[in-house]
């Protein structure tokens, strides 16, 4: 969607998001696409370069963004996002918690797995949702609510290892939200990308990925338009009335009752 559309179709017209790991990929897509749909979007990227870029370049092409230097893994980090948030755009509606050690993260038993690096993967991948959400929350409900939508995975369901377990935490963490945060206007919601083609699933899965596709009902893997379709109708108002739900988006990947 350009950014010239009339506001009228744009769903996001005067609100504020917040896209954490936003410097590429499918977080990038989010920040993009949020832009283009009227939000002024917080680009909160650990890589400085491609954070920078993205906010750059929402703006060259008529948007408002601002690159925040972010470690969603610390507290004294994620409470500086939120200031710049306000500095910058007077507050926060939507916040996308999309940040993760995922492209060519350690594929390692949970037995095996060196201590130190299970401690930042969890941290960042697990415990970083619910950072972001202590720092950015204070800032819908001033604004009278908002929107949240966690990046979960497939993985939740099919015992991938400490993967799986961060993204099956990750639920619990949407669940709860969603009922601590329902009486004061705010949704939490969470998204499951199945296979995905980005350049960090190439580098994390790409041996496996034929063998995936061959075991699903749709045989392709999703794209970074997929994710932000379901991304940005679960901000929106059409979703309303949706809260602490995990959407799939999987080409069937999980079949699940």
């Amino acid at each position: 969607m350009s950014t010239s559309e009339p506001a009228s179709k744009r769903r996001f017209e005067g609100k504020v998001a917040v896209v954490t790991g936003a410097g590429r990929g499918i977080g990038e897509g989010y920040a993009r696409a949020l832009a283009a749909e009227g939000a002024a979007v917080v680009v909160a990227e650990l890589d400085p370069e491609n954070g920078g870029r993205v906010a750059s370049e929402i703006e060259a092409a008529g948007g408002s963004a601002v690159f925040v230097l972010t470690d969603v893994s610390s507290v004294d980090s994620t409470l500086a996002l939120a200031t710049s948030a306000r500095e910058a755009f007077g507050g926060v509606d939507l916040l996308v918690n999309n940040a993760a050690i995922y492209g060519g993260m350690k594929l390692d038993s949970l037995l095996t797995v060196d201590w130190d690096y299970y401690q930042k993967f969890m941290a960042v991948n697990m415990n970083g949702a619910v950072l972001c959400a202590r720092s950015i929350v204070p800032l819908m409900v001033e604004r009278g609510g908002g929107a949240i939508v966690n990046q979960s995975s497939t993985a939740a369901y099919m015992g991938a290892g400490y993967y799986g377990i961060a993204k099956m935490a990750l639920h619990a963490v949407t669940h709860s939200l969603a009922m601590e945060l329902g009486g004061r206007g705010i949704r939490c919601n969470a998204i499951a990308p199945g296979p995905t083609d980005t350049e960090a699933t190439r580098e994390t899965v790409g041996q496996f990925i034929d063998l995936i596709l061959a075991t699903m009902p749709i045989k392709r893997m999703g794209t970074v338009d997929d994710m932000v379709a379901a991304c940005l109708f679960l901000l929106s108002d059409d979703a309303s009335f949706i809260t602490g739900h995990i959407l799939s988006v999987d080409g069937g990947q999980v079949l699940r009752p």
